[in-house]
């Protein structure tokens, strides 16, 4: 059998529409290529920074690319400081046993509410939102948690935030997306409602568990106002409030020795090498979890 021949308008239609994409493309490259190089350049910049010479530094202007005079002057002093590694141990504590309780804690409620034959379902979903929009407050809370015994505790940095009713939404809306028959068969099978979710539910969820998980950790490990309010006790810093007290506080002096010109420099260094310190752990997390983040939020936000 021929093929029909394609006449001169339709390649003509053909290529204008070919040459349209292709503009198109371009353009989408260049416009979020722009857009990437806006939001690396800056952490580059710190970058560079850290490992700069403070003196070069002080007397350089404009975009900086490599670093001036290649130095880990700035890194040797913040990672002598002693307080430094005993926070970062509470802080990895806090960020694992913390995002563990918190997803535990919140894939079981968030289940709760996704069971739209239980009692008083809306009236329970309902107290839950009104919880995002109005709390106790700052008072009420800490004298709550100072009551309890949690005051001064590396608890008092994950009870009192234990559940966040947005990311249990995310969940509750995933688990709304699961088919009632599943469920109906692991029942017929003999499962408890235990064993249906975390065998059958949770599995089925798992892009939304990730990205709420990332969630609860990236809010651990920025954390520093319940350290702030609850925390006394130096040895049960977080990593957040030690390096405060380095840019703020005045600390800065302790690490680097004197009050001279020589200080001012280095304590200028200080900044920058702070946030490399801060925020290169995190960021090493995120490529593992990143093919999860946009199908997680999408399935906790559209489904059911």
């Amino acid at each position: 059998m021929m093929k029909p021949r394609k006449c001169a308008s339709d390649q003509w239609n053909y290529g204008r529409i070919s040459l349209g994409s292709h503009v198109f493309d371009t353009f989408n490259v260049i416009g979020l290529g722009l857009l990437c190089l806006l939001m690396i350049y800056p952490l580059w910049y710190v970058l560079c920074c850290s490992f700069s010479d403070p003196s070069m530094l002080m007397r350089h202007k404009g975009i900086l690319l490599f670093p001036l005079n290649f130095s880990l002057g700035g890194y040797e002093k913040v990672l002598n400081y002693k307080r430094l590694w005993g926070s970062y141990l509470v802080t990895f504590f806090v960020v694992i046993v913390g995002t563990g309780l918190n997803m535990f804690f919140s894939i079981l409620f968030a289940f709760v509410l996704s069971r739209r034959d239980l009692l008083w379902h809306k009236l329970i979903t309902g107290l839950a939102v009104f919880t995002m929009y109005f709390s106790g407050g700052m008072i009420p809370t800490y004298l709550v948690v100072k009551a309890v015994g949690l005051y001064d505790t590396v608890w008092a940095m994950i009870i009192p935030g234990l559940i966040s009713t947005y990311n249990c939404i995310i969940l509750r809306t995933a688990f709304y997306g699961i088919p009632d028959s599943l469920e109906e068969s692991a029942r017929i099978d003999g499962a408890g409602d235990l064993r249906v979710l975390f065998t059958i539910c949770v599995p089925l969820i798992i892009p939304s568990v990730a990205t709420v998980a990332l969630f609860y950790a990236v809010g651990h490990w920025n954390a520093w106002s319940s350290a702030l309010l609850y925390i006394r006790n130096e040895k049960l810093m977080p990593l957040q409030m030690v390096l405060r007290a380095l840019l703020i506080q005045g600390e800065a002096v302790e690490v680097t020795g004197g009050q001279d010109l020589q200080t001012e420099l280095n304590n200028m260094l200080l900044k920058y090498v702070v946030i490399v310190v801060s925020t290169v752990p995190i960021l090493c997390v995120y490529p593992f979890i990143q093919r999860f983040f946009t199908k997680g939020v999408m399935i906790g936000a559209v489904k059911g």
